[in-house]
């Protein structure tokens, strides 16, 4: 161990010699507390944290990085205390350690759920200090690179998995481009390792055929850029398995269709030289159009800066050039690391390149764990695309992003309130994909709220959490005044008209509820029945109405049968019938002063309305409860009730609010018949159109030479309004039959 220690501390010398005190004070002091401990592999377990402490030296990090890397594990896996290491070593270097820590807690074995808790830890460590990120990816290559120890084959697996959804893309976001490719390529090994050593084979026989291109294109472009009188450093590389696999799959290419394998970088002194070079590459062979980027005038969220171009280059190969100055280069290769070379602060890199740490933990405070992984890795893994305000604020959002993600992405308020937008100068649907260099100007309105449809087009994990949450916030609301109405109904029907909160309040032990506002919005989301309620309040009075109901019910039945009876001649008594003239169901439940008004209600929160029959204010309804979804509504005759009828409790009497609101809109379904003959269809668009409808969906469901059926959804106010539509459409000589549609 002795020779690894003066290695250690000679490359941690070699650039920071005020650190090598610290570092030799870190090494014996992990030394002594792993002791004999064991890697799965058999080597002693000590090497670890070494070999990430070394590749961190390779980066160049400050002696505190370096000791945390050496201390990493000490409080996890040894009888060390984070106060010894405190004491020993001060408050940074124990931070850090407590933050690599927090972050290893989140490693968990397949199927387990993480928690938000470490989720938040992880990101606030983070936020307060990239370098527990840093240490963190440190130890993720290392254990990467020693993957093959592990016996469990699922095990490799699942950290390969791990490394790919969650490191990579980290490693990415703060600028570390060289490690995000090891750790993917080291993944892709373990997850896909078929598909991996495709890819290799055809590499190798491209190089057997090809001989030294890299070498032969290197030294062409650095003679090029010699004769023009720039003094640049050309390296060629091979783009990696993975990289050149995911090309493939995104493209849906296959291996020898791929013209980019190869790129090449060009290095210079200065930015002024970066587009000095471009001019002379672009000189000297043909540019591939669509394929330039410039991302020095406008910097990656990560701070990455090069120019990208693509050229027919020499030996008429398709190559891509990356053109960046040294100290660009530097934070290409490591990102935030490269700030420690010369001794700068995290805190001097452009605020905005940690942005997203504080909007993932935004994020994360109104996500579930599940939700916010989806949205992050949505979010990392994508192109981006850069859009700029109409004051010229540069914004970054992923490719797909639309003017909603835009918004959120100026800000929470500005996305909540927005109501249109301009791309450009010209207004545009807010689900129109941005492009780069879009100009963005946000249409706001103060009573505006974010719709739900939003969620179906928007792509930032931001936007999502933020309308998410505004979903809940107005969801709970719903549930509750909904279940509040129902607790009222229940209680009225055991002879309580007047129920206050204080009297339910005495249920709430009983029922598990934290207060009176959990246990209606228990009640409202179908939890939790309404007269479970009544009985914890008034034990025995729910089963006293019951009887008292079902007495009523039979003896109303049999006089109504008696009354219809002698009004017959054959004695048979005559089917109740609605206004359509079919005959009336009998449900569980039978409306009356105690039904519950579901006017005002938000659809699609706690009321649904069931696309089986359409309910339109006017219709007879019933209200079916289901678990965690509300009320669904039906009209009295829908046979979809028919599965609900050996289930009386989920039934609950529901009517339309009578103050209607007239801005409420609600689509009916007709079925219509029309001559096949020219302008029929205008015909039917314009009756509907002229009676204040409006066509939301239209399917053609059966046509012959002479006629075709058309089944039509059509946004009306209520009953009475589609009655006159209906009615308009059957006296048109073009309408051959119009009929409303059930089910």
């Amino acid at each position: 161990m002795g020779n690894l220690q003066t290695e250690l501390v000679d490359r941690v010398r070699s650039y920071d010699p005020g650190a090598v005190s610290l570092v030799r004070r870190a090494y014996q002091f992990s030394m002594k507390a792993h002791g004999s401990q064991l890697r799965s592999s058999g080597d002693p377990y000590f090497a670890h944290p070494v070999e990430v402490a070394g590749i961190l030296a390779d980066m160049k990090l400050d002696g505190a990085s370096i000791a945390t890397a050496l201390l990493h594990d000490v409080v996890e896996d040894t009888l060390a205390t984070l106060d010894d290491v405190e004491r020993d070593f001060g408050a940074e270097v124990a931070k850090l350690v407590d933050g690599v820590t927090k972050l290893s807690q989140l490693e968990m074995p397949e199927g387990a759920k993480p928690q938000a808790e470490n989720w938040r830890k992880l990101f606030l460590a983070m936020s307060n200090d990239i370098r527990v990120l840093l240490v963190k990816l440190a130890d993720r290559l290392h254990n990467m690179q020693t993957l093959a120890a592990h016996k469990d084959p699922e095990k490799r697996r699942r950290i390969a998995q791990e490394t790919m959804d969650i490191y990579a893309p980290l490693a990415e976001r703060i600028g570390m481009q060289d490690l995000k490719e090891q750790l993917e390529d080291l993944a892709f090994a373990q997850v896909n390792p078929d598909a991996r050593e495709s890819v290799l084979q055809r590499l190798r026989y491209l190089r057997k055929s090809s001989g030294d291109v890299l070498g032969r294109i290197t030294a062409q472009l650095r003679h090029t850029l010699y004769e023009a009188g720039i003094d640049a450093d050309v390296q060629g590389r091979e783009k990696r398995p993975w990289s050149i696999f995911q090309k493939m799959q995104r493209d849906a290419i296959s291996f020898e269709q791929l013209s980019d394998i190869v790129a090449f970088r060009i290095i210079v002194a200065t930015r002024e030289e970066c587009y000095r070079a471009l001019g002379v590459v672009h000189g000297a062979f043909q540019m591939v159009p669509a394929r330039f980027k410039d991302y020095i005038s406008t910097p990656k969220p990560n701070g990455y800066r090069s120019i990208h171009t693509t050229v027919i280059g020499p030996e008429k190969h398709r190559i891509e050039v990356q053109i960046r100055s040294k100290d660009m280069h530097r934070e290409a290769e490591f990102g935030v690391a490269a700030h420690w070379t010369y001794k700068q602060s995290v805190d001097a890199v452009d605020g905005t390149q940690y942005r997203w740490v504080r909007e993932l933990l935004e994020i994360l405070d109104h996500s579930s764990p599940e939700e916010f992984l989806e949205n992050t890795k949505l979010e990392m893994f994508q192109d981006q695309v850069f859009c700029f305000s109409p004051g010229g604020r540069l914004i970054a959002l992923p490719r797909g992003a639309t003017p909603v993600d835009f918004a959120y992405a100026v800000h929470t308020d500005i996305g909540d309130t927005t109501v249109g937008a301009k791309v450009n100068g010209r207004i545009v649907p807010l689900r129109t994909r941005l492009k780069n260099g879009d100009q963005v100007e946000i249409i706001r309105s103060e009573a505006q709220t974010p719709s739900p449809s939003w969620e179906s087009f928007v792509v930032t994990g931001r936007a999502r959490a933020a309308i998410r949450r505004f979903r809940a916030k107005q969801e709970r609301g719903e549930y509750e005044r909904l279940g509040k109405a129902m607790v009222r109904s229940a209680f009225a029907e055991v002879g309580h008209e007047e129920i206050k909160d204080d009297a339910v309040a005495v249920a709430l032990k009983t029922l598990r509820q934290k207060s009176v506002e959990d246990l209606y919005v228990a009640v409202g989301d179908g939890h939790l029945a309404a007269r479970a309620v009544v009985e914890a309040v008034l034990p025995g009075e729910a089963a006293r109405a019951k009887e008292a109901r079902k007495a009523a019910a039979a003896a109303e039945a049999a006089a109504g049968d008696d009354k219809a009876a002698e009004a017959k001649p054959d004695g048979k008594a005559e089917p109740k019938v609605d206004s359509g003239g079919k005959a009336l169901r009998k449900g569980p439940g039978k409306a009356g002063d105690q039904a519950i008004p579901i006017r005002g209600l938000i659809p699609g929160m706690a009321v649904h309305f069931g696309t089986c029959c359409h309910p339109l204010p006017g219709d007879r309804i019933v209200g079916i409860v289901s678990a965690g979804k509300g009320i669904t509504i039906h009209t009295i005759d829908c046979e979809s009730l028919e599965a609900f009828a050996e289930s009386p409790e989920r039934w609950i009497d529901v009517s339309w609010e009578a103050a209607a609101k007239a801005q409420e809109i609600h689509t009916a379904r007709i079925r219509t018949v029309l001559a096949n003959v020219p302008g029929s269809l205008a015909t039917l668009c314009s009756v509907i159109a002229r009676n204040n409808g409006n066509i939301s969906n239209l399917t053609i469901t059966d046509r012959n030479p002479e006629f075709f059926e058309m089944r039509v959804d059509v946004e009306v106010r209520d009953l009475k309004h589609l009655t006159n539509i209906i009615a308009a459409l059957r006296i048109d000589p073009a309408i051959a039959s119009v009929e409303r549609l059930r089910g």
